[in-house]
């Protein structure tokens, strides 16, 4: 039975449409706790640990895993774990000192984004710091979130039988009507329902699958009779081996993920977070996996799957194996993993336009009221919505690919500047700026430079993360050494004992 089909049945799409209403739902209730800008873009600094942990392990997934990954394994094997094994290490690490560090020092700065921190962190005259950054987010996260879009219209297009436009225009309905509502609260809640509908998909579905053909052993037979070297991890060779594992080293930089840090209630509480965030991390994770290692033998033509897309393997196996209420369950699952980036995404945005460029560099000593700050924010939050609609109707690359781009870009402009600015006192100004711009820069160029018919990338088979995060790396460092700050101390984020507010008194960083 074909996917729209099965869901035009009635309970299978009524319980789709619940997933769909449920985040407005939430919006509405969470619009009750909104009422300063530190409610609507950090949630007040008062998010559960088990909220945070959720929430970023959703926010930091989205559509790259439910259909990216479980496509890419689909076609290469067992050799796409290794993007799993990238992201889950470094965000385990992540969530304990980064983490818990920025949290801290954005609650003695008041910082709100980022960029208020990396400014409080290092002073200065001009609003060249802000700038840069921002510019970078609105390019990379429109492109991000344009490909969430763009996944969310592939997967109502397969499971509905419509076409792009109109699969674009309900999944942007949704995102940005709960987010004009509730801002931070309603997308991290909104995060831990998606995350749950997500574990019941990429855990449930493949055990039902791997029960219908026999096995562990049974599967990876036949995968085998298939090609042999979709069951060799090191098939893929040592260039794409080391890319994916390459992949964690963007998560520091993700702004939408490490605002998650910034709005638990307790800096320490980030422990218990780091648990529970690398246990459902890996469990999504080899669940996307088997997804399309399943796929790859019950449907070993890709000209059997909806639009002969390997990223609609998911959306195939749940109409092979369930029934209507379980299978409108599990579509809206695909809603919950793309809605929960997308969300977190256009909240970035709006808070860099609003906080980071209208009220800190044009209306500069201007503070805004808490009023027009919220009003500001849900106007931006619509309008950066519409712009990532029309990026989504117009792009043309997979989502697995348009993903991993955006992310090198933002992991290698903000990781290596956010991570020394923590943790080495001698990072400067001049530095944080040239890390953003050497990161975001060598990114772009690493993928689209072109000689002759030919690109760096396409050359080399190297994912660009990897070129671009030490590039900004040794231009922090390097421009740190010869531009530094000239002061010193607290002010400008001397990692000694501060006061934060919340958190019990002084603390020392890990």
């Amino acid at each position: 039975m074909e996917a729209y089909e099965k869901l035009s049945q009635p309970t299978a799409f009524a319980v789709f449409v619940f997933t769909l209403v449920l985040p407005i739902l939430v919006g509405l209730i969470a619009m009750r706790r909104t009422r300063t800008a530190s409610d609507f873009l950090v949630g007040g600094r008062t998010m559960d640990r088990v909220v945070v942990a959720l929430s970023a392990v959703s926010s930091g997934r989205s559509s790259w895993l439910v259909l990216g990954l479980s496509g890419m394994a689909y076609k290469m094997g067992v050799g796409a774990v290794w993007a799993v094994v990238g992201y889950v290490t470094v965000e385990m690490v992540q969530f304990v000192f980064v983490g818990r560090k920025l949290r801290r020092e954005s609650a003695r700065t008041g910082s709100l984004t980022l960029l208020d921190y990396l400014e409080a962190r290092a002073p200065g005259r001009g609003h060249a710091l802000r700038i840069c950054g921002a510019v970078i987010i609105g390019l990379f996260l429109t492109a991000y979130v344009a490909a969430q879009f763009n996944a969310g219209a592939k997967s109502l297009g397969a499971a509905l039988d419509i076409p792009l436009a109109a699969g674009l225009g309900i999944a942007g309905a949704l995102v940005m009507v709960y987010m004009v509502l509730g801002g931070f609260v309603a997308v991290a809640y909104n995060d831990v329902v998606r995350a749950v509908i997500m574990i019941v998909g990429l855990v449930v579905l493949p055990v039902v699958g791997l029960i219908q053909v026999g096995g562990l052993d049974s599967l990876l037979a036949t995968v085998h009779a298939l090609d042999p070297a979709r069951v060799d991890p090191l098939s893929i060779g040592a260039g794409a081996l080391i890319g994916f594992v390459g992949i964690g080293l963007g998560s520091p930089g993700q702004p939408h993920i490490v605002v998650r840090y910034m709005s638990v209630s307790d800096a320490d509480k980030l422990r218990s977070s780091a648990v529970i965030g690398t246990l459902w991390n890996v469990v999504l994770g080899w669940g996307a996996v088997f997804i399309g290692l399943l796929g790859r033998a019950l449907v070993p033509e890709v000209g059997d799957l909806p639009d002969g897309d390997p990223e609609m393997v998911y959306l195939a196996l749940s109409a092979r194996f369930f029934d209507p209420l379980m299978y409108g369950l599990l579509v809206g699952g695909i809603f919950a993993a793309i809605l929960s980036t997308a969300d977190s995404q256009l909240l970035v945005v709006a808070s860099t336009a609003v906080r980071d460029v209208y009220e800190q560099v044009l209306r500069a000593g201007r503070p805004l009221d808490e009023k027009t700050q919220l009003r500001l924010n849900r106007i931006v939050v619509v309008i950066a919505g519409l712009v990532a609609l029309l990026a989504a109707y117009l792009a043309k690359d997979l989502v697995f690919w348009l993903v991993l781009f955006a992310w090198a870009g933002l992991g290698a402009a903000f990781g290596p500047a956010l991570i020394l600015s923590l943790f080495w006192k001698r990072t400067s100004r001049a530095g944080i700026i040239a890390g953003m711009l050497a990161g975001a820069e060598t990114a772009v160029w690493w993928k689209q430079a072109w000689y002759g018919q030919w690109s760096l990338k396409g050359a080399t088979g190297v994912y660009e993360l990897l070129v671009a995060f030490p590039a900004a790396l040794l231009a922090v460092v390097l421009i740190s050494l010869i531009a530094p700050d000239p002061r010193r101390g607290e002010a400008a984020g001397d990692p000694g004992s501060v006061q934060v507010p919340g958190d019990g008194g002084a603390q020392d960083p890990p």
